[in-house]
Order: structure tokens, then sequence, then C-alpha cells
């Protein structure tokens, strides 16, 4: 029997711009991937938040999203290399059911979602923090991506999915830029690849603390 402890568990969080590629980027990783999106909340919940000025709810605030229970999710995964998560029905805006999320021994895994950044210095201060990246590119590409992609799965109404298209496309400097001060590593996937693979390495690059700024 092998007298060496156990290889911990660490997680790379994969925040990004909403269309900016993270799900196919986890995906071909080859990586286990937890999605963060199943952790919204659900339609008719009283905190949720609106877009100022519209009847919009605002689903690209981190306060339409369940952080507590996310970061739960995570600690367990690496504890115990399995957890419960839930299936979330973006159209419906609702949670549909649960399943079982089981990553074995495997000693790295993806955490992906836009609100990924966010739990960046609660991993880190809990020690579950591999790296933390956000992808970046083109606004102009990632508006168009985001859109083929929600008209596909007929996430929301075809007006509400434009307007929040323009908004972000404008917007999406600044949500990069907030991604990057909650401590998450902006790069293309070339770039992320490499970080994934020196994660996997052991020789785990971990974002910057805001302290370090």
């Amino acid at each position: 029997m092998s007298s060496h402890p156990p290889i911990p568990t660490r997680v790379v969080l994969l925040a990004g711009p909403s269309g900016s590629g993270k799900s196919s980027f986890a995906t071909r990783s080859g990586l286990p991937v937890l999605c963060l999106d199943d952790f919204y909340k659900e339609a008719g919940d009283p905190t949720l938040p609106l877009v100022p000025g519209t009847s919009d709810i605002d689903w690209d605030s981190p306060l339409s999203w369940d952080a507590e229970v996310a970061l739960a999710a995570i600690v367990e995964l690496c504890e115990k290399g399995r957890t419960h998560v839930p299936v979330y029905d973006i159209a419906t805006s609702s949670r549909v059911g649960e399943e079982a999320l089981d990553i074995a021994r495997t000693p790295l895994f993806i955490a992906e979602g836009i609100f990924a950044a966010d739990i960046v210095e609660r991993c880190a201060e809990l020690g579950v923090l591999a790296d933390a990246l956000c992808l970046r590119g083109r606004p102009s590409t990632t508006f168009r991506r985001r859109l083929l992609r929600d008209l596909k799965e007929g996430r929301k109404s075809v007006p509400f999915l434009l307007r929040r298209g323009w908004r972000l496309m404008r917007e999406e400097r600044s949500i990069v830029a907030r991604q990057v001060g909650l401590g998450a590593y902006a790069c293309g996937k070339d770039e992320a690849l490499g970080r994934l693979a020196a994660a996997a390495a052991g020789r785990c690059v971990k974002a910057r603390s805001a302290t370090a700024r």
C-alpha cells in the first residue's frame, strides 16, 4: 500500500462574459465540469434583481445566483469527490430536478459560469482553488455566439435576448474588468489551456489577491 497521501482535489474557476465559450472550452478540456449556471435562483424569488429602468430580471447580476449553494458543492467535490447539483431549466427559470456529480479521485475539475469570479476569494480562503480564469474575446463575436446559442436553445423570448445581447455587448469590457478585479486571470483559450495543464501538473497558478494588485 502506498505511503503517499492522496492528491488533494482542486478547482479551476472558469469565468467570462456570457457567450465567451466557457462551456465548450470546459467540455473540450477533458476535465470533470461543474456548471455553475445550475445554481441560478428560480423565477418568483423575491430577491431577484431587475435591470435598472426595466421590468426585465437581471440574470447577469450575481444577485440572481445562489453563491453559497454553489460554493458548498465545490467544497464537497474537493473533499468527497461527489455532490448533488440542481438541474436548472433556463427557459422556465426553474429547477427541474437534481442529479449526482461524481468526479472520483480526479485531482482537478472545472467550475464554469458567468459568476465564477465572484467566489474566487472564498475558494482561495478554503484552500480549494487551483486557478481562476476569465475567457475573453471580441465583444462582437461574443454577441453573435451568445445570440445564436440562446435562440437555438429557446432560452428566453427573442425581444428579451436582443435587449440583453446589445446591453452585454456594450458592457463586455467592463464585465471582464470586474471579473479580473475579483481575481480571475483574463486570457484567450490557448493561454487558458496552458494554465489548465500547469494546474493539472500540480503547479497551481492561483489568481492574484486583491491586496497584490
